[in-house]
């Protein structure tokens, strides 16, 4: 008789684990795709998709909680807008304008060279016009806590910025405080590497590539010793100079993302005694030198050289490491991951899916969420 009643308590154990498996699933899925608990009839519904097999419509269904925008999405591009990687950083027209591709479904390979941005609807109380000259706009849809999900809305960015030549959020005012803020605009390079091929200058250096586009302030013989250029400057110089060209009409002044066709930006030619044989920026034009050796890993796609921000930003997205990349990061928030234990052969299918799917940035949200919700 024991032995029965311990068997079937063991049995309706077993099932009331078996029913709250989906439910302790949709909780967490929710809770991370969000960062807020689900009400009530979300989970139930969640529950119930996920019985039926149906992950990724949970998942789905979990992003149409206006905190998968205003909080995890925001939260996710934060550390892309600024040099310290800082998810404190306030929202801007750059984070902004990816929040707003997220919803939309547009292609994310046009992150680096599409003509729009994102602003709040016309209207919204206590918010000031959109200005290239500061940040008010979007501090006040911030501080305000404007439903981010309802009320961007895409614009022309060439129309609304006047810039002579835009590439998606590398030339919206939040890329450029931080990144054509003095210095010679090599930062717009590595970080946007670093962004979206998740490979940094250090993992690309590569001292037997050629160096004569390495510009005049780069001192051949740093300390008196050449070999200090030649065995570790050089590395990172090789991959990283031929391709800042593409920001040579650039700058951040007043506040404002600058761009003027008819010269070069005179930080590109700074220190230019340093080496008076180095290279001498002349014009926009980019050559990408790691095509070849050990970089080829990157599998670099298309034309490896043009003129421009839009056509460095479209041959950053057209590599093979560009959708790999971005699933690293979208398990690094979905899975809590960290980027650099994620392995390419770990989201290898959910990068091919993602290219597969035209890029559908809010689909490798929902495949990631699906493939980890029991972790």
């Amino acid at each position: 008789m024991k032995l029965a009643r311990t068997l079937l308590a063991l049995s309706a154990l077993a099932a009331t684990t078996a029913e709250g498996a989906p439910r302790d699933q949709a909780y967490r899925m929710h809770s991370r795709l969000a960062g807020v608990p689900p009400p009530p009839a979300v989970l139930d519904q969640m529950e119930a998709l996920i019985k039926d097999g149906k992950t990724e419509d949970a998942a789905k269904l979990a992003m149409t909680n206006p905190a998968f925008y205003n909080l995890t999405l925001k939260n996710w591009v934060a550390p892309w807008t600024n040099k310290d990687l800082s998810v404190r950083a306030p929202l801007n027209d750059y984070s902004a304008t990816i929040i707003g591709m997220v919803r939309d479904d547009v292609p994310f390979n046009q992150v680096l060279s599409g003509d729009f941005v994102y602003v709040g609807k016309a209207g919204l109380a206590n918010v000031p016009v959109y200005s290239n000259a500061n940040n008010d706009h979007y501090a006040a849809l911030e501080s305000t806590a404007v439903d981010l999900m309802a009320n961007l809305e895409k614009q022309t960015q060439s129309t609304l910025t006047q810039l002579g030549e835009t590439a998606g959020v590398m030339t919206t005012r939040g890329f450029g405080s931080s990144y054509f803020l003095d210095g010679t605009n090599r930062a717009a390079v590595r970080f946007t590497l670093l962004t979206y091929l998740c490979n940094d200058l250090e993992q690309l250096a590569d001292t037997t590539l050629p160096d004569f586009r390495i510009r005049r302030d780069v001192d051949r013989e740093p300390g008196g010793d050449s070999n200090v250029f030649r065995n570790k400057c050089a590395g990172c110089h090789n991959v990283q100079d031929p391709l800042g060209g593409a920001f040579a009409h650039f700058d951040y002044q007043n506040n404002a993302v600058i761009y003027d066709k008819t010269k070069v930006m005179d930080k590109m030619n700074k220190n230019n005694t340093t080496f008076a044989d180095g290279y001498v920026v002349t014009d926009d034009s980019w050559v990408n030198m790691a095509v070849a050796g050990q970089d080829a890993r990157i599998g670099w796609n298309g034309a490896q050289a043009g003129n421009g921000a839009n056509t460095y930003g479209q041959m950053l997205t057209m590599t093979d490491a560009f959708p790999v990349c971005m699933a690293k990061r979208v398990k690094n928030a979905v899975c809590l991951t960290p980027v650099k234990d994620i392995a390419d052969d770990d989201v290898a299918d959910l990068a091919q899916q993602f290219k597969t799917d035209n890029y559908n940035m809010k689909n490798l949200f929902a495949r990631t969420a699906s493939a980890c919700m029991g972790d």
